[in-house]
């Protein structure tokens, strides 16, 4: 019997080459070393095209931060952030607002919610400077008089 033509899948799997795992290991310890000092080391595992980012804290404990997915390029990865209430993975958006980011951004954007850091959302480029701060301003009409 002949052999069925089938069209190739539509998102065909990839695997992580190692030498993209090793550069996403040093990029995220860097990282880590840099902005967050709480936690002692990290921890990343691969499977298919998936990287598995924990951290431990420094009495030795893990906890599942987030999950970088491989898009043939190493400076960009698809995010999703460990939720422990589902004990999973949810695509998440980065502080940037794309799905899509740096392994650095994606470390400080799991550690700003689990260590509870929000100024780790903040971008320092110039395009999220101000030239003053924004505040709201209400103004008060005088009454009509009749």
């Amino acid at each position: 019997m002949g052999q069925l033509n089938q069209p190739p899948p539509r998102f065909a799997f990839v695997t992580i080459p190692d030498s993209t795992k090793a550069s996403l290991r040093q990029r995220l310890d860097a990282r880590r070393r840099e902005r967050w000092p709480g936690l002692s080391k990290l921890e990343t595992s691969f499977r298919g095209n998936f990287a598995y980012v924990a951290g431990v804290d420094s009495d030795g404990d893990a906890m599942a931060l987030f999950r970088l997915r491989y898009q043939r390029s190493a400076s960009s990865w698809r995010f999703a952030v460990y939720l422990a209430s589902r004990d999973g993975y949810e695509d998440s958006v980065l502080p940037s607002g794309s799905f899509a980011g740096t392994p650095e951004e994606a470390l400080d954007c799991a550690c700003g919610l689990y260590l509870n850091d929000p100024s780790a959302w903040v971008e320092d480029s110039p395009k999220n400077v101000l030239p003053r701060p924004l505040s709201l301003q209400l103004v008060a009409q005088p009454p009509m008089s009749a």
